[in-house]
């Protein structure tokens, strides 16, 4: 594996103050269910916009990644659409999270295979992106009772998803694991020996970490090496995964088997690794090809390489 010589820096998207604030979550989630889904969504073409007239980090993120994912430079209103399509992914989890899967059309595709690793008592990781929306994922499993799924994920992001869970939906229980500790390490290995999914979003680290070097979409970039050392570690099957989002109320959940650590022998492992970093990075960018409004990092990616 290539290894970036800062890899231990702090990641450039913590460095990024999130906006979040609880009462306002609040207000959208009591908007969003008194007039519904249509009609409360009106309100994110004037967030979206007002993001991208003065949001200028962003705005300049999204334009530099949108022309390497089309192919050309982005016009205004390509970076609207994309701004646009996060905010209603965004907007979306207060649904989701109300397990209101009924307003939405989700199909499936590459499920097949996950199902019978599954069903064979396997836990199974998931690696994900900041690629549409991971939280589509509990429709799959509202259709299979028995089916756990947690997440794993750095420890500010798990304060933060708690905090708008306690303001959309107080009631729901998610299986949140904040990384950086053993204790958290053996936490994922039980979940993994009871069956369940587990996953994480391993386009991004969780704190400082090894980075490791792959070219995505024509420019060198760099990527966390913890996730890679966690599948090699826990001995798992690790599929790739990604809701997108298709516009209106429809969303694709896509999987796709990448390694069998579980097959494999310790001496086999290395290569295995760096085999699952390559096939990740490829399927991720398929995605980011044929769906490139669905990319959430806003900042610039290929800047930290």
């Amino acid at each position: 594996m290539s290894e970036d010589s800062g890899s231990n820096a702090k990641p450039q998207w913590m460095q990024q103050q999130e906006r979040g604030n609880r009462f306002w979550l609040r207000i959208m989630s009591t908007l969003s269910c008194l007039l519904g889904r249509r009609c409360s969504r009106l309100v994110l073409y004037g967030i979206a916009a007002y993001f991208v007239l003065f949001g200028g980090k962003a705005r300049r993120a999204s334009r530099s990644y949108l022309a390497r994912s089309l192919g050309r430079p982005a016009r205004w209103y390509e970076v609207y659409r994309h701004v646009l399509s996060f905010a209603t992914t965004i907007h979306d989890r207060v649904y989701l999270l109300r397990d209101r899967f009924d307003v939405f059309d989700i199909d499936l595709s590459g499920a097949e295979e996950l199902h019978r690793h599954y069903d064979g008592g396997q836990g199974l990781l998931l690696f994900g992106a900041h690629l549409g929306s991971f939280e589509v994922l509990r429709a799959m499993a509202r259709h299979r009772p028995g089916m756990q799924v947690s997440m794993a994920m750095y420890p500010e992001n798990a304060r933060q998803i708690n905090q708008a869970l306690a303001a959309i939906n107080p009631a729901a229980a998610p299986d949140i694991i904040a990384l950086g500790t053993l204790e958290a390490m053996l936490k994922v290995h039980a979940r993994l020996d009871e069956g369940a999914l587990v996953g994480i979003l391993a386009d991004r680290a969780a704190g400082a970490d090894q980075y490791l070097q792959r070219t995505l979409l024509g420019a060198p970039a760099r990527f966390p090496s913890g996730p890679l050392r966690m599948a090699a570690m826990l001995r798992r099957p690790v599929y790739f995964m990604a809701g997108i989002y298709l516009g209106g109320n429809r969303y694709r959940i896509h999987f796709e088997l990448l390694e069998d650590f579980s097959a494999l022998g310790r001496s086999q492992r290395e290569a295995a690794m760096q085999a699952l970093l390559d096939k990740y990075v490829a399927a991720l960018e398929r995605h980011c090809l044929a769906y490139p409004y669905n990319w959430f990092n806003f900042y610039d990616f290929w800047d930290e390489s």
